[in-house]
């Protein structure tokens, strides 16, 4: 697929999807200031790059939470990927295993835990959101243990379901409420809505036997946010840790004080993370907020973070802060919304391809050699 860059998948994404799908993927909440931080956190900081060495050898591969990984990075879980390119959660974990590197599925993914072990063997991490049903959650993580992840993932920073004022504007939920405005928009990408017509809607497979008083998927999912656990708290990732006999990671911890706590609960790693800017709007960027996490971890665990990396620049920025590896989420998601699995394949290609070309350029010939000292200060 032709694309030189990250953006160019974005705007290819956007002019293929409706503008309430695509604004679901690009947008965040609120005045949107931490979207924009994310980015702005990486574009403050330069390198302090060395010349003069052999750098006509260079090797990304790495190893992330003990296992050997082609590049620094793994998939970020995203939810509802099958809205923007059906079948889509399976191209972008084929897409991860072409690349030898871990995929998250989401809690909300439009594939279900035992499709994407049959359809894209490789290294599959579950991401868990904890709902008001918290056994059904219990049990999703189970049926993740019998399909072969090998690593846990619970998102902390969702109380609450962020501000996220795009929906809104464009009468957008999961799954869709058609409602005249909407509709219209829908109409503007025939190709899109064709296929949701003829096919139906993607279902959230993960979802579908979730039981409350609602009794309906529709209901229990009808808005971001809706039915998560606003009480969860650390005696439930007590509680997780005794049953989970794989890695376990905290997403979205900013906080040192969080990170030494997950320490303290038997975590084998945090994720720092603002939820891509879809929660709380005027928070920390996670690039940011990454040298203070990993100061208090120490060493003793895995430190993993998201948002705002679109170049391959940005994943050496964050190794040079002391990050284990990156994740990416909107940039596969850009990708397999242009082109299915070959343009989710297309974005790890360009961040490759940046990320070895920024090492050359900074004079490291392994993930083991990018250090604070290139970065200035």
């Amino acid at each position: 697929m032709k694309a030189f860059n990250i953006e160019e998948l974005r705007l290819a994404a956007k002019r293929r999807l409706p503008r309430a799908v695509f604004d679901f993927i690009d947008g965040g909440a609120e005045d949107e200031r931490t979207l924009r931080g994310n980015r702005a956190a990486f574009e403050r900081v330069l390198f302090l790059r060395k010349v003069l060495v052999d750098v006509s050898q260079v090797t990304a591969e790495t190893s992330i939470l003990g296992k050997k990984a082609g590049l620094p990075i793994a998939i970020a879980p995203t939810g509802a990927v099958g809205f923007g390119w059906r079948g889509g959660d399976v191209a972008v974990a084929k897409a991860a295993a072409a690349f030898g590197i871990p995929f998250t599925l989401s809690t909300s993914a439009t594939a279900s835990i035992e499709r994407i072990a049959s359809e894209a063997p490789g290294r599959h991490w579950f991401q868990a959101y904890f709902f008001k049903d918290r056994e059904y959650c219990m049990g999703l993580i189970e049926r993740a243990c019998k399909a072969g992840y090998d690593t846990l993932m619970v998102t902390a920073d969702l109380p609450v379901g962020g501000k996220r004022e795009r929906d809104f504007r464009n009468d957008f939920s999961i799954p869709f409420r058609f409602t005249p405005r909407n509709m219209l928009d829908f109409a503007t990408r025939p190709a899109w809505a064709l296929d949701m017509l003829l096919r139906g809607v993607p279902q959230l497979e993960n979802l579908g036997g979730m039981l409350d008083h609602h009794a309906s998927t529709q209901n229990l999912v009808s808005s971001v946010g809706r039915n998560q656990d606003a009480a969860l708290d650390w005696e439930v990732i007590k509680r997780v840790r005794g049953a989970w006999p794989g890695k376990l990671l905290i997403k979205g911890v900013v906080h040192p004080e969080d990170a030494e706590r997950a320490l303290s609960v038997g975590c084998d790693g945090v994720i720092v993370s603002n939820h891509g800017g879809r929660q709380l709007d005027g928070e920390i960027a996670s690039f940011d907020a990454l040298p203070g996490v990993v100061r208090a971890i120490g060493g003793k665990a895995s430190v993993l973070m998201d948002g705002g990396i679109r170049r391959g620049s940005d994943i050496v920025k964050a190794l040079a802060q002391g990050a284990e590896a990156v994740m990416i989420g909107r940039a596969t998601f850009y990708g397999v919304c242009a082109g299915g699995e070959p343009g989710a394949r297309r974005a790890l290609e360009i961040l490759s391809d940046e990320l070895v070309r920024t090492m050359q350029l900074c004079g490291t010939r392994n993930i083991g050699e990018i250090g604070p000292e290139l970065l200035a200060k």
